[in-house]
């Protein structure tokens, strides 16, 4: 569609106009090409006839839609042109009291002559780190695009800061800076941004001053570099100035002031400090008060002097620095009012005692007579000689002015190189952002050299504004793969080659001034003759002393008039030479000859752009205009190295008033600033640039149902652009966004107006219908009834009579009867239908119930016989577990049997070892015996021959002998005969007796392997009790100390120890029945008693028979009655037996009386045995030594408790030994079950043995039998064992003595120890430690003959207190706190576990009275959580954990602490566990501080991971569809606009995040007061970083978005409930925001929505409710703009509110935390340490 389209009925225009030099009118008529007049109609309803030239019509400008009028960004106007740019600027500053506008790459600031409230930490925190589209358009923004540019592409930036004088390009200029401080805050401790902000103050003193249009104005140009480091920190500044205006020290205009700083002197002359430079009023000196008003209002200079002073201190500048600028500054002062006097017309003088030339002299240390002399003298230097020549008045006074310009310039230069030098810090410079505040384009009635150079630095600044403007066009294009068009735009080369080149206007007066006779008419007739072809260059008409210059902004005449003078700047070198000469070296050194620097121009080291001064001797010196050319080109090149930012100031009005709109004056400044160049070169392609994204939010309304369900969105912008404007030359597709032409916005935004209206006609028709119809059928009912009534009523008055009446009357009667009959009738048939429904449920109710009874008896008997099982088994376990107990019992009478036998057996072997060694030495014996044979056989041939001699001798004997002979040979026949029948007798009984006594000897042999075993397994646990109780003596006398002040806390333990009694008598009740066991143990034992002993008596009558038969002719009755056993109550011992063998021995050694002999043989064997029992005497006395000491060991047992029994009745060691045997169940089980192995093992090995020796004893016993067949069969061997078992029997009685004796000795031992062991362990009872034991063995025989089902065991009481050593304590703390993971295992089943730990270690702490290691914890739990706080201070996990935990043993703290306040809800149990003896108020305190800390560094976490989501979710995500449309976004948004579908923030990422939150704080058992603290503290950033973006953004204040922020606020309360935190009072933060949102959606038009509005916004200050509504924005033509009038009418009616007059909301804010005690109904003693944590040195007490 072509622009001269777009002309029709409806649409506006702007006309020119001579007041507000634009205008609007409508259109009326549409205008068709070949009219020659556009019919209009003025606002004012005036008819406007607009003349058109058919041939080349010239249409007036097309006025925007309103929808877009407001824009932040000017370049997102549809139609570019200058009454679109100035209407916008005006409607925004006035209406909607914004200042900033966005002109493409240009900042637009007009200068609202007020304060606002938009330049706060908070507003400055709140651009940091934002998009520059993303905020409404501030001097912030610009900033932060600048420092986040040098950030990422690491590259220097420049701010240029323009304008003319008081458009606030100073103020703007500290505001960059000061963002720059704020937000990048340096290293290190010199604060130098302080500084940098600092400077500010002193250059505004000395090189400001009061102009027509200023208050404070800039009389010099600035370029500050603020450097940064690596990290992008301030660590430094430096400045170069640009042309100071010193005729400014010497004249000042009408109604304008010198420098700040010569007034500010003034007002402090009264001060000490002041008091020698003998200062006056300022209207009292001429350099003061020629402009009149030496005061501005509003300013008090003795205020700010101090302000100067203060910088001056803060930037290091020490005062004797300050005292001679104040010196050399007054001396200027009293300089000016030094008199020159006229002499004749030639000559001048000054008076000798003028006062104000002796203070100068003075001040400054120079000889009056020389400065008179030369001020009133010029020396001429010619060939031959040198002339003083008397200058006359005027030159004298222009000398003393040149003086005083040159020495405060000097004194300028010199406060700008110190300061520099002061804010120089160490350090090497990465990047630097310059701000350069700079005079704009002036054009004065009387413009001279100063204007001159000013618009000729706009010059080359326009220039390079245009190219870089040119460059990002082209870039655009290019990046958008945009076919590219050169585009014309203005080039002013031309101007600045008229003025810079050679034999340009600066070259032809440099070379005027060489020449000492040159003036001012002589360089412009020069200028005349030269530049008068060049068409930049005029003559004005009706001057000859001015010349006429066209620069970009505008026509500028300048006279010639001091244009040399000013050029030159020149100073005689005798005033120069006075001056150098003076005795102040401060002064001196301003004039002292400098050699020319030779430093790089690269711009690193920035020095003053004004050089010191040389001679004014030396003909080659340069010039002020050769100076600033040099200068300017430094700063061009400067910038053409950096990436440069723009700032336009414009002044809205002449006369300061806030808040008005001249557009005359702003247009005039427009031009001049190239804001309107930047429009032209925009709109001359492309001006209109939208996203896919925009544009098919914003035009989707103008799509078909085929194209909106496209699913490329980007096809479906390029359908339904190619259907709507047929013309492709009116918009290009680029990668990412649509570029259009002028005015096509517009066309698409009437298209969808058009469309928009014909929906809203078409709903409005349909409505209407249905509401018309609606009330057209109401109507017709209510007529139809009425209708009806009086139809009725009609009929009625016709009908009734006497006869009508009585026929209804009569009618009325039979239907009384019909209906009572029939009522009857269905009365009975429902009550016989009820009553067999009756019968029917009450038959199926009893049937239920007798099926019920049934049941119920049939599970009856089922729970009988259940039941009877269940007690059954019971009944077995219970069994089982009985006959465990009494085997243990039995276990431990047999190991004490055996342990006895055990001895016993050990003697049997020994003797049994003794007769092997006794038969072999026998065996020897017969061996000699024989030997002896022999030898007596030699002797008996020796006696046979000695015989034989005495033959004869004994011939006579022999007869005698021989019949004695035959007599004993008969007696020896009856005798053989007798012992054969003895013999075969003794031979059956004998056999009877072995085969008894072998069977008798294998049960026994069985019991004693048994008891053996037995006696084994007791002996070894006797020797580890008996250990075991060594050990417990040894602690008992090593804790005598500590027992000894625990007695003095018996009295606070008692009651847990009676607690503690009353559960351990519970277990004495299992004492009887033990003792039933054992009773039975003990009848068990009597019966096998007797049994063996009668097994002995029948043993015994055997024995007496065999010794009647062998030995009954022999012996008498009596020795018969001494060698049967007669002590028929000891026979049953295995002892005794061998007795009755024994005796069985002797008899048959009575028998043979021979065997004395061989006893006296045996006399040496008897006398190893009497060693024998020497040695056993020996190892008898070692027992009883070995019971002497456990009798000893008993009796201090005894007397030490006796002794702390007698302390104590409560005896306080029971706590002690009660955690020891609970220490020591785990050793006991262990060992338990390792002796259950062994037994185990033994069994099978005793088995094993018992088999072995009864095979062994089988063997035995037919050798036995093999040994009868031979008695049988060799009588003569029989012989010699009867002489063997004489020898052995002898042998045997002997040793039987002597074991005798032993075994009775060592059984009184015995018993008279078991006697004292049984009172020890009665004693031991007394402390309930056997009775613990005793129930640990229980439960390892029940685990051991249970191995599947295992019988719980009864727990062990425990104090809540974990022991450990002090050499521990920096394993528990790395174990507990450094090293502990929160995603643990235990940690998630436990989370605060890490603080009971902890805790139970304080108190056990606590516990021993011990400071030094309560203190250590203490001290090594807050470091260690600190520690862990600061390497993880950015992991949520650890900080929600450490909180929790540190919450926790705070309240642990308190809960145990003794306080009453804290022991309302405690338990007895936990009121016992409090601690005793310290007072941890102190260390409370600490943790509470600690916790705190680790709650704010949560804080931040949480809002630094929530701040990104905040904005795009809150505000830009779409959460209600369809109900809000983008519109076009300006230049700054297009660098960050790239077409994607990728996903961003919405509500649900809020609300995720903080479901996150949420859980990872429930997770860790933070408690719900803490976690309702930590929500409402987010709940605020939401709302308040919410609201601020509201206040920043004006695209956010419309009707749509409120809707939309609405609904946002009723998620994140669902969201409140859902978590259960509706108490939190999180939602009360979010109060500001809605009242926000509710505001943008209320109307806002009447009187009673003003009013509405104050009662309702009560969260909301006026600045914030005024700033809402001048930023409420429309989003469709349909809604409605706020009238400044509405606005007015609010802030009147808000003028009694109180509120802050902060505009924004401090997200930084903290609400007060607190941690309430919260009670825990955790049980100490309950709790166990995990083995993961390793924690196996802690001992639970």
């Amino acid at each position: 569609m072509t622009l001269l389209e777009l002309y029709t009925k409806y649409n506006r225009v702007w006309i020119p106009d001579a007041d507000h030099v634009w205008k609007s009118a409508e259109i009326t008529t549409d205008f068709h090409p070949g009219d020659d007049v556009l019919e209009l109609l003025l606002e004012d309803a005036t008819e406007y006839r607009f003349p058109v030239d058919p041939s080349q019509p010239r249409l007036p400008p097309l006025r925007n839609p309103d929808i877009l009028v407001g824009e932040n960004d000017l370049t997102a106007l549809s139609y570019l042109h200058e009454p679109a740019v100035l209407h916008n600027l005006k409607v925004r500053f006035v209406e909607s009291r914004i200042i900033y506008t966005y002109c493409g790459i240009i900042l637009v600031a007009v200068n609202p002559y007020k304060q606002l409230p938009i330049y706060g930490d908070a507003i400055i925190h709140a651009y940091s780190g934002q998009n520059m589209g993303d905020m409404d358009p501030h001097i912030f923004a610009v900033a932060e695009e600048a420092y986040k540019q040098m950030a990422r592409n690491h590259k220097n930036q420049s701010i240029v800061v323009s304008g003319e004088s008081g458009a606030g390009k100073t103020v703007s200029a500290r505001y960059a800076m000061r963002y720059f401080a704020v937000v990048s805050k340096s290293g290190s401790k010199t604060r130098v941004e302080d500084k940098v902000l600092a400077s500010n103050p002193i250059t505004e003193a000395i090189g400001n001053a009061k102009t027509t249009r200023n208050d404070n104005s800039s009389r010099f140009g600035k370029y500050t570099e603020i450097s940064f480091d690596k990290k992008y920190r301030i660590i430094g500044a430096n400045m170069r100035t640009y042309l100071l205006e010193k005729s400014r020290v010497v004249f000042q205009a009408e109604n304008e002031r010198n420098y700040h700083i010569f007034y500010q002197m003034c007002s402090c002359a009264d001060s000490e400090e002041f008091k020698n430079l003998r200062l006056l009023s300022a209207d009292k000196f001429r350099y003061t008060c020629m402009g009149g008003d030496i005061a501005i209002d509003g300013v008090v200079d003795k205020k700010d002097m101090e302000e100067t002073r203060r910088t001056f201190s803060l930037l290091g500048l020490k005062e004797d620095f300050q005292t001679d600028v104040f010196k050399v500054l007054a001396a200027i002062l009293h300089l000016g009012n030094v008199e020159i006097r006229s002499v004749g017309d030639e000559k001048s003088s000054v008076p000798p005692s003028d006062p104000h030339l002796t203070v100068f002299c003075e001040l400054l240390g120079v000889k009056a007579d020389e400065l008179v002399r030369w001020l009133c003298h010029r020396r001429i230097v010619l060939v031959t000689e040198t002339v003083v020549k008397p200058v006359p008045k005027e030159r004298a006074v222009n000398s003393r002015d040149a003086l005083a310009k040159q020495i405060y310039a000097h004194l300028f230069h010199c406060i700008i190189h110190r300061i520099n030098t002061a804010l120089q810090v160490p350090g090497k410079q990465h990047a630097f952002i310059g701000v350069l505040d700079i005079y704009g384009f002036e054009t004065f009635d009387v413009n001279s050299f100063e204007q001159f150079c000013i618009n000729y630095a706009n010059e080359k600044l326009q220039q390079q504004f245009n190219l870089h403007v040119f460059k990002l066009e082209q870039e655009e294009y290019m990046k958008e793969d945009i076919p590219w068009t050169l585009i014309d735009f203005y080039d002013n080369q031309p101007v600045i080659d008229l003025i810079e080149a050679k034999m340009g206007i600066l070259d032809l007066l440099d070379e005027e001034c060489l020449f000492p006779q040159g003036t001012d008419q002589s360089w412009l007739q020069k200028l005349y003759n030269y530049l008068d072809a060049n068409p930049l260059f005029e003559k004005p008409r009706l001057s000859n002393e001015a010349f006429v210059i066209q620069h970009f902004a505008d026509k500028v005449e300048y006279q010639c008039r001091g244009f040399l003078e000013k050029n030159r700047d020149a100073l005689y070198e005798e005033l120069v030479n006075t001056m150098r000469a003076s005795k102040f070296f401060f002064l001196g050194e301003f004039f002292q000859e400098k050699e020319p620097s030779t430093a790089n121009s690269k711009g690193v080291k920035v020095k003053p752009a004004r050089p010191p001064i040389k001679p004014a001797n030396k003909q080659l010196r340069t010039s002020v205009g050769n100076k600033f050319c040099s200068s300017l080109a430094l700063l061009m090149e400067t910038l053409n190295a950096t990436t440069p930012h723009y700032v336009r100031c414009i002044k809205p009005n002449e006369e300061k008033l806030p808040f008005e709109y001249d557009s005359g004056r702003v247009v005039q400044q427009l031009r001049a600033c190239g804001v309107l160049e930047t429009i032209r070169i925009s709109a001359q392609s492309y001006p209109s640039r939208w996203t896919y994204i925009e544009f098919y939010s914003r035009y989707s309304i103008l799509m078909s149902h085929v194209e909106a369900d496209l699913s490329d969105k980007k096809q479906t912008c390029k359908n339904v652009l190619q259907r709507l404007i047929q013309d492709s030359n009116q918009y290009k597709f680029g990668r990412t966004k649509i570029f259009f032409r002028a005015g096509q916005v517009a066309y698409l935004e009437k298209l969808r107006l058009d469309r928009l209206r014909g929906a809203c006609v078409t709903i409005q028709k349909h409505v209407r219908g249905w509401s018309r119809r609606r009330r057209y059928l109401r109507m017709r009912e209510a007529a139809i009834i009425l209708q009806q009534y009086i139809r009725g009523k009609r009929t009625i008055r016709k009908m009734v009579n006497a006869a009508t009446l009585k026929q209804g009357w009569a009618a009325l009667v039979i239907q009384r009867h019909w209906r009572g009959y029939r009522m009857r009738q269905v009365y009975q048939v429902v009550r016989l239908a009820s009553v067999t429904i009756q019968a029917f449920t009450r038959g199926w109710i009893a049937r239920k119930r007798y099926k019920k009874m049934v049941e119920e008896h049939k599970a009856l008997v089922l729970q009988k016989y259940a039941r009877a099982w269940l007690a059954r088994r019971r009944f077995q376990i219970m069994r089982r577990l009985v006959l465990n107990v009494q085997l243990s019992y039995r276990v431990q009478q047999l190991r004490k049997k055996i342990e006895e036998q055990n001895k016993e057996n050990l003697g049997l072997m020994e003797r049994l070892t003794n007769l092997a060694n006794s038969n072999s030495q026998t065996v020897d014996r017969l061996q000699s015996v024989e030997v002896q044979l022999e030898r007596l056989t030699t002797q008996k041939a020796s006696l046979e021959e000695k015989g034989r001699k005495a033959k004869e001798e004994a011939s006579l004997t022999i007869a005698r002998l021989q019949k004695e002979i035959e007599e004993l040979r008969l007696e020896k026949q009856n005798l053989e005969k007798k012992f054969d029948a003895c013999i075969k007798e003794t031979k059956e009984s004998f056999d009877q007796i072995k085969r008894n006594l072998l069977d008798e000897k294998e049960n026994e042999a069985r019991l004693r392997k048994i008891a053996e075993n037995n006696a084994e397994i007791l002996r070894q646990d006797h020797e580890a009790e008996v250990e075991a109780l060594k050990q417990e003596v040894k602690r008992l006398k090593e804790d005598r100390v500590s027992l000894q002040r625990k007695v003095e806390e018996g009295a606070q333990v008692s009651a847990d120890l009676q607690e503690q009694v009353v559960q351990l008598t519970k277990h004495v009740k299992v004492i009887p029945e033990l003792r039933r066991d054992l009773n039975h143990l003990q009848n068990q034992r009597n019966s096998l008693d007797r049994r063996m002993k009668e097994q002995s008596e029948q043993a015994a009558d055997n024995i007496k028979k065999i010794i009647r038969q062998l030995v009954g002719d022999v012996v008498d009755e009596e020795k018969l009655l001494g060698l049967a056993p007669v002590d028929s109550e000891k026979i049953y011992e295995p002892d005794d037996l061998l007795a009755a063998f024994e005796g069985l021995s002797e008899a048959t050694r009575i028998v043979e009386n021979h065997q004395k002999d061989v006893r006296e043989r045996y006399e040496t064997q008897v006398e190893g045995l009497m060693l024998k029992a020497d040695h056993l005497q020996n190892e008898n006395s070692k027992l009883q030594n070995l019971f002497q000491e456990k009798s000893n060991v008993n009796e201090d047992i005894r007397q030490e408790v006796s002794r702390l029994s007698s302390e104590n009745s409560i005896i306080p060691e029971l706590k002690q030994q009660v955690s020891e045997l609970q220490r020591q169940k785990q050793e006991l089980e262990g060992v338990i079950k390792e002796q259950s192995r062994d037994i185990a093992e033994k069994n099978t090995e005793i088995t094993n043995v018992l088999q072995r020796r009864i095979t062994e004893e089988s063997l035995q016993r037919s050798i036995f039998e093999e040994k009868a067949n031979k008695l049988e069969e060799a009588k003569m061997e029989l012989q010699g064992r009867i002489e063997e078992l004489e020898e052995e029997t002898d042998h045997l009685n002997r040793q039987q003595l002597l074991e005798g004796e032993v075994k009775r000795k060592l059984r009184e031992e015995t018993s008279r120890l078991t006697a004292e062991n049984m009172d020890f362990e009665e004693q031991l009872d007394q402390k309930d430690r056997l009775i613990k034991k005793l129930q640990s063995q229980i439960k390892c025989l029940e685990i051991s003959q249970k191995a599947k089902n295992t019988v719980s065991t009864i727990p062990k009481e425990y104090l809540g207190m974990l022991e450990y050593k002090r050499d521990d304590e920096s394993r528990l703390i790395q174990n507990t706190i450094l090293d502990l993971k929160p995603k643990g295992v235990v940690v998630s089943m436990i989370p605060t576990l890490p603080a009971y730990i902890l805790f139970m270690c304080v108190r056990h702490a606590d516990y021993l009275n011990d400071d030094a290691k309560l203190k250590s914890l203490m001290n090594g739990i807050i470091v260690a959580v600190k520690k862990v706080i600061m390497v993880h201070h950015k992991d949520s996990e650890f900080l929600s954990f450490w909180l929790s935990n540190t919450y926790q043993l705070l309240n642990c703290l308190k809960q145990y602490s003794g306080e009453e306040d804290f022991l309302k809800q405690s338990t007895p149990r936990q009121k016992k566990n409090c601690l005793q003896n310290f007072d941890l108020s102190e260390h409370r305190q600490i943790l509470s501080d600690l916790a705190i800390h680790v709650y704010h560094q949560l804080i931040r976490l949480m809002q630094k991971t929530l701040a990104p989501a905040i904005v795009p979710g809150m505000l830009e995500h779409e959460s209600l569809q369809g109900i809000s449309s983008m519109k076009p976004t300006g230049f700054r948004k297009r660098s960050n606009s790239v077409y994607n579908d990728s996903e961003s923030y919405t509500i649900s990422s809020i609300l995720q995040q903080l479901s996150a939150f949420h859980y990872t704080m429930s997770h860790h058992g933070m408690e719900q007061s803490l976690i309702r603290q930590v929500v409402k503290q987010l709940f605020f950033l939401v709302g308040a970083t919410t609201f601020n973006h509201i206040m920043l953004r004006k695209d956010m204040c419309s009707c749509r978005k409120g809707m939309q922020i609405r609904c946002n606020i009723s998620y994140l309360e669902e969201w409140l409930k859902e978590k259960e935190l509706q108490s939190s009072s999180a939602i009360e933060t979010l109060r500001p925001l809605a009242q926000a949102a509710w505001l943008l959606q209320v109307n806002k038009s009447t009187d009673e929505d003003a009013k509405e509005i104050a009662e309702k916004c009560t969260e909301l200050s006026p600045v914030q409710i005024v700033k809402i509504l001048n930023s409420y924005t429309p989003i469709d033509d349909f809604e409605k703009r706020v009238t400044s009038s509405f606005v007015r009418r609010v802030q009147s009616l808000l003028q009694d509110h109180e509120g802050s007059t902060q505009l924004m909301l401090d997200t930084d804010y903290r609400f007060q935390v607190t941690f309430p005690f919260c009670y825990s109904s955790t049980a100490l003693e309950l709790l166990q340490v995990p083995t993961s944590l390793h924690l196996d040195f802690l001992t639970r007490i």
